[in-house]
């Protein structure tokens, strides 16, 4: 069961410039950073609060690192601005597979390794009215590490 929304994927063609808008425009820090080779970006998560089962909503910022990068490829064509959506559950595998028992494509047969350890996976967004879903269960939050 999708318990939260986990964050909102933000794509950017500058991180740092980015991170440093949300900073001192709504007071946003940064929780973590890191760079996934696998998906082609540099990230950061800024935590937006805690949540009641445990969890927490970030924003998360993308910098593809590759043109050819699922995002640096959204980014060329769309440009800058809000990428995807994530909810937060408990347990991804069962989740997609309930999902993709509902019709709805499901985009990696097996979960990947997300941001902070996570295990995610995503569905088509022309499946979920053009908007790009991931579905996240959180690893075991570690403490800040900016």
């Amino acid at each position: 069961m999708l318990t939260r929304i986990d964050h909102i994927g933000i794509a950017c063609t500058d991180l740092d410039a980015t991170v440093e808008f949300y900073r001192a425009t709504y007071g946003f820090e940064v929780f973590h950073t890191e760079v996934n080779e696998e998906q082609g970006v540099r990230e950061a998560m800024l935590k937006i609060n805690e949540t009641s089962d445990g969890g927490a909503s970030y924003l998360q910022l993308l910098q593809p690192i590759r043109d050819d990068s699922p995002v640096g490829k959204w980014l060329a064509k769309n440009g800058e601005g809000v990428h995807h959506i994530a909810f937060g559950t408990a347990d991804v595998d069962g989740d997609a597979e309930t999902i993709r028992d509902k019709g709805v494509r499901v985009l990696y047969d097996a979960p990947r390794t997300g941001s902070m350890g996570s295990r995610i996976t995503f569905l088509h967004p022309k499946d979920c009215h053009g908007v790009l879903t991931e579905l996240v269960t959180s690893a075991p939050r570690p403490a800040e590490d900016h």
